[in-house]
């Protein structure tokens, strides 16, 4: 991802994070409690100033309700498109249960940010 455009996808994340939890009407320190981080972390967080691990997004979803794909795609860890079909397909399995879908989905965010992180590295 180009500097400037992995900057504005910070900025993004850390706006709808901040009108997630507003709207959830929970204090920056009562999210972090809930998402088991400190509170300057998540303020630097929601002011685009830190770019979260695939972990803590996932720990913060949670605890404001949201999905975690839609702050991995702010984030720029995962391709709306292609990665939203997949995940897609994987949710309409009818002879899965929700356990056996989520952990399906963690299995392949994992290898796909290995991969990223792979391609980073070469």
């Amino acid at each position: 991802m180009a500097p400037r455009r992995n900057l504005d996808a910070l900025k993004d994340l850390g706006v709808y994070i901040r009108e997630q939890r507003r709207q959830a009407e929970l204090s920056v320190r009562k999210l972090a409690a809930l998402a088991q981080v400190s509170d300057p972390y998540l303020s630097q967080i929601e002011r685009g100033l830190k770019r979260p691990s695939a972990d803590i997004l996932q720990q913060i979803a949670r605890a404001l309700e949201v999905s975690a794909e839609s702050l991995y795609v702010r984030a720029g860890i995962l391709d709306a498109d292609r990665d939203s079909n997949l995940i897609a397909t994987i949710r309409a399995q009818a002879d899965l249960t929700t356990d056996q879908k989520q952990v399906l989905i963690r299995v392949y965010r994992s290898f796909a940010l290995e991969n990223e992180d792979t391609n980073k590295e070469s």
